[in-house]
């Protein structure tokens, strides 16, 4: 088979970047990976992407968004791309399909890291998130706690407190890794504590309802139990890079390196958008735009060639 533009990836930076793409007249063709729809089909409710009035589910909203990458042409091919080889026209080797592509757009996103303790799994989307700024805004005047050290972690934690009553941080060490601006504004805020040496062991709840967190300190051993509505896991992000780190430059934490801030990458003609290029927003409507981006640079380099 043979494509203008293959996307590798199928969340809301895949899907635009193939609704633009095929706008475009370019009838291009996508791989969805192994996570159908991306990280936001984990969400229960999306209330911050413009233009749903109300609450959306984010498996309802990925498949809005599917739906529309096909009408206008894009081809789906629900499989993984496990490399990419030679340079345009690129062979991109899916488990069972190869397509010849003369661009090539990344969107593989990025994968939050769990702390792989029981009951995480149950309460996921029912009391346990990996993103703050998406989900905060249902625990206003109720009790969450953060686990991290880091300055996404201790960001979340400030952010929540805009809305929660009460935020307890967790942290197995006994200092912080973010910048010490952050730390002051912490230590500040009188509706945060910190628990220091300490670490989620359990996570409960009843009727899918998360109620508390049993919490041991490293030190001493001694473990208790901390009551809360909600967690919110900030140990950081893996992007999924893996498959082309030896295609693309990538920095030293994998997400694949753009330029000029656009997001052509080091080879021409293959570019890459949403989360497996940004860890700092790691927001849909982001990904989206940054999507757009792509599939326009895309189109311009076929145009030039």
């Amino acid at each position: 088979m043979h494509a203008n533009i293959v996307i590798i990836g199928s969340g809301p930076a895949g899907y635009t970047a193939a609704i633009y793409a095929g706008r475009a007249g370019y009838a291009p063709v996508l791989f969805t990976g192994a996570h159908i729809g991306g990280q936001l089909t984990q969400a229960a409710e999306v209330e911050n992407y413009p233009g749903f009035s109300s609450a959306i589910s984010g498996v309802e909203l990925m498949e809005h968004m599917r739906q529309q990458a096909a009408r206008f042409g894009c081809r789906i091919v629900m499989e993984s791309v496990r490399h990419i080889r030679g340079a345009s026209p690129f062979l991109c080797c899916g488990e069972k399909t190869q397509v010849e592509a003369d661009a090539v757009i990344l969107a593989t996103g990025a994968v939050a890291k769990w702390l792989n303790v029981k009951g995480e799994n149950e309460f996921r989307g029912n009391g346990v998130s990996a993103c703050a700024t998406c989900d905060g805004f249902f625990y206003r005047g109720k009790r969450v706690a953060v686990v991290g050290g880091g300055n996404t972690a201790v960001s979340d934690a400030l952010f929540l407190a805009r809305h929660a009553d009460s935020v307890t941080l967790i942290h197995r060490k006994n200092f912080l890794r973010a910048e010490q601006i952050q730390q002051d504004k912490l230590c500040n805020d009188p509706k945060v504590r910190i628990l220091w040496n300490s670490v989620v062991t359990e996570i409960c709840g009843v009727d899918k309802k998360l109620t508390h967190v049993n919490v041991e300190n490293v030190e001493s051993g001694e473990s208790h139990k901390l009551d809360v509505d909600g967690l919110f896991v900030a140990v950081g992000h893996e992007p999924q890079s893996q498959a082309f780190q030896d295609t693309v430059e990538v920095d030293q934490w994998g997400y694949i390196q753009t330029f000029d801030g656009r997001t052509r990458t080091s080879v021409p003609g293959i570019f890459a958008a949403g989360d497996v290029m940004d860890q700092h927003y790691r927001q849909a409507v982001v990904a989206a735009s940054r999507g757009c981006m792509a599939a326009q640079d895309a189109v311009a380099f076929l145009q030039k060639r």
